[in-house]
């Protein structure tokens, strides 16, 4: 069996490849060649945390994969990152277990570039500036996606531990060539921007609908519970809304239940699912005026397809190590 590490993911798939691999992903699921059970939670409330088990597959790729990812908030406090994960992909063909990857940061890269692959369908085309809520890696991977796929010059990252927002602009400023901000409160980081990320696990909004500017493009990625909110009800109302999963949005996605719940919006204010435009049948962006919005709260097809790329390219660079289990 393969063991795949950070390292190796991140030669075997650069975050333009990853996002045209989620665009491919999203596409199959759409069109019906993808077979996506829904996950499986399982909460300790007395730790703060929740582990999820994601199975996955896509007909094209002809690999399976089941994903185990823990969220752990109080991990930090212990000097351990709060998202864990390993991916497991397996032969389709013979149901052998191919490879083990390093799924904590194989979880940041699909998250991203899926983000870039909703971006390169919704933002302007001269979309250049951008605030990322939260300085975590997801907010390293969402910045990074951004990149990808429009020329951003300018960046606000807004956290509310402040050290970790500097580290943040520090590190990024260096990885992306992009003039990295670390902005005083939510209003600063998107008063002027074309793009606005959140990759929090804020339980309210991160910012305040007054100052979303028309024509914004919103990446929300970070909350997956059906209480938690990390955008404005009325921004949503406002907002031309696109999910990964209409089922798993209205089941999960708290941005979306929570402005339903109250009768702000209803569920036919969602307007397309990402594979739909993947797939060319519903325009994406159709004006420069609108705000929209991309709501996510991840399903294993990414995984999947991730998983899949980094495999083919790791075998062919003859990259990771082996390891017998028998």
């Amino acid at each position: 069996m393969l063991i795949l590490s950070k390292q190796d993911i991140q030669t075997a798939l650069p975050m333009r490849d990853a996002v045209e691999a989620m665009k491919e992903a999203f596409k199959q699921l759409y069109m019906g060649k993808a077979t996506v059970p829904a996950r499986i939670h399982i909460d300790v409330p007395e730790h703060n945390g929740t582990t999820l088990f994601m199975p996955g597959y896509l007909d094209e790729d002809k690999n399976m994969a089941v994903k185990i990812v823990s969220v752990f908030a109080d991990n930090p406090e212990k000097n351990l990152p709060a998202i864990n994960a390993i991916v497991v992909i397996i032969d389709a063909e013979t149901g052998i277990a191919h490879a083990i990857l390093d799924g904590t940061y194989l979880t940041a890269i699909r998250t991203g570039a899926t983000a870039g692959a909703a971006t390169d369908f919704l933002a302007r085309e001269d979309a250049s500036s951008a605030a990322i809520f939260g300085a975590g890696p997801q907010g390293r991977s969402q910045l990074e996606a951004l990149c990808a796929v429009r020329p951003v010059r300018q960046a606000w990252i807004f956290d509310i531990n402040r050290e970790a927002s500097q580290a943040f602009a520090g590190e990024m400023a260096q990885r992306t060539a992009v003039s990295v901000h670390v902005a005083r409160n939510p209003s600063e980081a998107i008063a002027n921007v074309d793009i606005i990320c959140t990759a929090t696990n804020s339980a309210y909004p991160v910012f305040d609908d007054r100052d979303v500017r028309p024509g914004t493009h919103i990446n929300a990625v970070g909350v997956y519970k059906p209480h938690m909110q990390e955008v404005p009800a009325d921004t949503v109302k406002r907002a031309r809304i696109v999910v990964d999963s209409r089922q798993a949005c209205m089941e999960e996605a708290g941005d979306l239940l929570v402005p339903i719940k109250a009768g702000v919006i209803a569920g036919e204010h969602i307007y397309a699912e990402l594979g739909e435009i993947a797939a060319g049948m519903k325009p994406g962006r159709t004006s420069g005026e609108e705000i929209t919005l991309f709501k996510s709260v991840g399903i294993a097809v990414q995984d999947v397809a991730a998983a899949s790329a980094v495999l083919k390219k790791a075998e062919s660079l003859n990259l990771g190590s082996r390891i017998e289990l028998g």
